[in-house]
């Protein structure tokens, strides 16, 4: 490999660039990292951290009002300082970045701010400098897409919804998927007058169904106005604010517009179609169990690759990446089922496994084990939130295929049961799991009678 600047050249500091970076420089190899705007991706700038720092912040609204059921009293009414939330926000994040970047140079690789090219199959262009490697990994990840209708020039994408100069008071948010419901929690949560437009009959499509029900449910309750079979048909700046026109004739007047209608591939000015990389159906890049596009040397992981959009994942499959390329003993395919995964709109979800619909179609007979429930905190809150909880398992061989949650703190939940779903245990296993009390938790081992077949 002497032949070449660099064993391996990394283009893009997210979560898959940075793990496969540091991991492969571990082995003695020789690595540079290419990053344009900034370390850690889009989970740790505009992703999964603050996002998740924004719904802690939206949780508050709640937590105020059901104090009172338990002996506090507030002497004023509570007061939300947009600028302090957003401000210690960046501050974190500024934070994270540091950390990132000592975490490159601890490991001994070199750290190029740019925007990478490539322009050979052993080589990539940064700020007008040609390095060579013997293999290049694409770890870009994905772009927010805005739908072209009329007006969109008014709308933000999830890039830029953390940082508005301003509160919006009247907020709309188009969409469907993880983004939209959980952006529509958080501006409710902090105070917004909310609305969710989509243009399918229920969000989040490929959850479990009565998952999406029930959480469909609990957002209208909490005040998010629901729009559903419609989406923008035209948005109109005006003295008021931005007039949002739908298919369905409603109009409606809202100070910020966010679209979360999905992202696509970062590859814009790569150079990747040079070399005729191979696409998936979704214009993701085509790759196989080792990471390698129909270029061998030239490999692509993560959000890129068009599979689950986690930062988990991506970090498995750099950790997976290395293993196949510089070490001795390469491992097998990376296994993607059973990935537990959580949506932090309110109250959260977690889940793990085949939903009820996709177990009746891969397993045939099944029993579900359902809990519907008002938790025990809010027999004093005064709230009215309640928790669901559900068991999908397969009649003939008794394993638990699936596990749903839909309440507080789902996700911290579901992630102990995904050890349980991944190792195969039975509902007879559950069953015999002493459950701790009280807890919403127990649930989960003591539902003995099938809710239906």
């Amino acid at each position: 490999m002497a032949e070449f600047d660099y064993d391996l050249f990394v283009i893009g500091a997210g979560s898959g660039g940075v793990r496969a970076a540091r991991t492969t420089a571990a082995t003695g190899a020789r690595v540079a990292i290419a990053e344009d705007r900034y370390l850690g991706g889009t989970c740790v700038n505009v992703g999964c951290v603050p996002k998740k720092l924004y719904s802690y912040a939206a949780h508050y609204h709640d937590a105020f009002e059901e104090s009172a059921g338990f002996g506090w009293q507030l002497s004023e009414a509570p007061r939300f300082e947009w600028a302090t939330l957003r401000d210690n926000k960046i501050a974190e994040i500024k934070r994270l970045n540091g950390i990132y970047a000592r975490l490159l140079d601890n490991a001994g690789v070199r750290l190029i701010n740019g925007r990478a090219q490539v322009v050979g199959e052993h080589a990539v262009e940064v700020n007008g400098e040609t390095h060579t490697a013997e293999k290049i990994l694409v770890a870009v990840g994905g772009w927010p897409w805005i739908p072209d209708f009329p007006g969109n020039e008014h709308v933000l994408d999830s890039n830029r919804v953390f940082d508005l100069e301003e509160f919006p008071r009247r907020f709309l948010v188009l969409g469907g998927g993880y983004i939209a419901v959980e952006f529509a929690s958080i501006f409710n949560g902090l105070g917004s007058d909310t609305h969710l437009v989509y243009r399918g009959e229920l969000f989040l499509r490929g959850f479990d169904h009565e998952v999406r029900e029930f959480t469909r449910d609990e957002m209208a309750k909490k005040g998010v106005d629901l729009h559903f079979e419609t989406t923008i048909e035209a948005i109109e700046k005006q003295a008021d604010g931005l007039a949002v026109t739908l298919t369905n004739g409603e109009t409606l007047v809202v100070d910020a517009v966010l679209s979360a209608t999905g992202r696509r591939p970062h590859l814009a000015g790569l150079g990747l179609d040079a070399f005729d990389i191979a696409l998936n159906p979704d214009g993701t890049i085509k790759v196989n169990e080792r990471y390698e596009t129909s270029v061998p040397s030239i490999l692509a992981l993560g959000d890129v690759t068009g599979g689950p959009e986690l930062t988990p994942v991506a970090l498995a499959e750099a950790m997976h990446m290395v293993q196949h390329h510089f070490t001795a003993e390469p491992p097998g395919p990376l296994d993607y089922r059973n990935i537990a995964t959580a949506v932090f709109c309110h109250p959260n979800i977690g889940t793990v496994g085949l939903s009820e619909e996709a177990a009746r179609a891969e397993c045939g007979e099944i029993r579900v084990y359902t809990a519907d429930f008002r938790p025990m905190k809010h027999t004093l809150s005064g709230s009215e939130e309640r928790c669901l909880m559900k068991l999908v398992v397969d009649d003939a061989s008794d394993r638990v295929v699936g596990a749903h949650m839909v309440g507080e703190e789902a996700g911290e939940v579901i992630q102990g049961i995904a050890i349980a779903v991944r190792a195969g245990l039975s509902k007879t296993d559950f069953d015999a799991t002493v459950g701790i009390h009280p807890t919403g938790a127990e649930e989960f081992v003591t539902m003995r009678t099938p809710s239906r077949r």
